[in-house]
């Protein structure tokens, strides 16, 4: 079963030699498990053991190509299976069938299982998250960052978006950031700004980092296109996000105001602003648990 997401994905690149590499390194040399099954047909279970949302198919598919194995997906990506669903049926739901040589399913199974648990891990914690700030009826985005682990960003990212999140910049090409230590060597806000636009031209974006309304309307009036109010209390924020979108509300000045800094689910309710436009947050991909899969062969 394809997923709409999996169209973001070149069809050749490095992602698919990644899978190559993930493979290799976890047998450098015999695969002694390999020789005691032997490369008999068998058809196993891929179980989903935890509520929770469905992601990185494209990726355990890619695994389980590589090893020449077929497999059949029963539940699609982005498809949320309820802890009701669970019980159901017995506390674990069978989201696909993978069959092949038996030497080859074992020598997929736990490079599969882990991407499918790292990245549903993410895409079910992006999506509470969305769930959360929709319910309080922010109409804004709620965005990831680029805090992901250095060989894994590719799938991370991929499941912020299946999640139904932003995923902010991929990589330093493609959005300019200006932070305090940008600031700090350069010796201004305007100074910064001015030095990013000479060379990044208009396609891409220049972002300022602020701790302060007075650095903000620098940023703002050095023609940053998104200022970022760093780690301000909730109330705070929210005085100082309205006092800006009203200062500049009849000037000829079209920013965005993005909030960040140690926002989780248990505090986004005391931030939620709709005068801030972006909300981003390491806390729905970097340290979130895993969704448990697991993979038996079929008695």
């Amino acid at each position: 079963m394809s997923s709409p997401y999996a169209n973001l994905l070149p069809t050749s690149g490095a992602w698919k030699q990644q899978i190559t590499d993930y493979l290799q390194e976890d047998v450098p040399s015999f695969d002694f498990g390999a020789f005691v099954v032997g490369n008999k047909p068998e058809t196993a279970s891929l179980y989903m053991k935890q509520s929770g949302l469905i992601s990185g198919v494209p990726f355990a598919a890619e695994v389980f190509k590589q090893c020449e194995l077929s497999v059949e997906w029963k539940y699609h990506e982005q498809q949320y299976v309820s802890e009701e669903e669970l019980l159901k049926h017995g506390g674990k739901v069978v989201v696909a069938k993978v069959s092949g040589p038996a030497n080859k399913i074992l020598l997929a199974e736990r490079t599969a299982l882990n991407l499918l648990a790292r990245s549903s891990g993410i895409a079910t914690q992006s999506y509470r998250t969305k769930q959360l700030a929709d319910k309080a009826g922010y109409t804004g985005l709620i965005a990831g960052t680029r805090k992901t682990t250095p060989g894994l960003r590719l799938l991370e990212k991929y499941s912020m978006l299946v999640g139904g999140v932003d995923t902010h910049r991929y990589d330093l090409s493609s959005m300019v950031m200006l932070k305090d230590n940008h600031i700090t060597s350069t010796g201004s806000i305007t100074k910064a700004v001015k030095s990013a636009r000479s060379v990044c031209g208009f396609a891409v974006k220049v972002e300022v980092e602020v701790s302060t309304e007075q650095d903000a309307k620098e940023a703002i009036d050095a023609g940053a296109d998104v200022i970022m109010l760093d780690n301000f209390s909730g109330a705070e924020l929210q005085v100082v996000a309205q006092s800006l979108k009203s200062f500049y509300k009849d000037k000829k000045h079209s920013f965005l105001l993005e909030c960040s800094g140690g926002l989780t689910l248990q505090n986004l309710s005391t931030y939620l602003c709709n005068d801030i436009d972006i909300y981003s947050t390491s806390s729905i991909h970097q340290g979130t648990g895993i969704i448990d899969f697991s993979l038996k062969i079929d008695s």
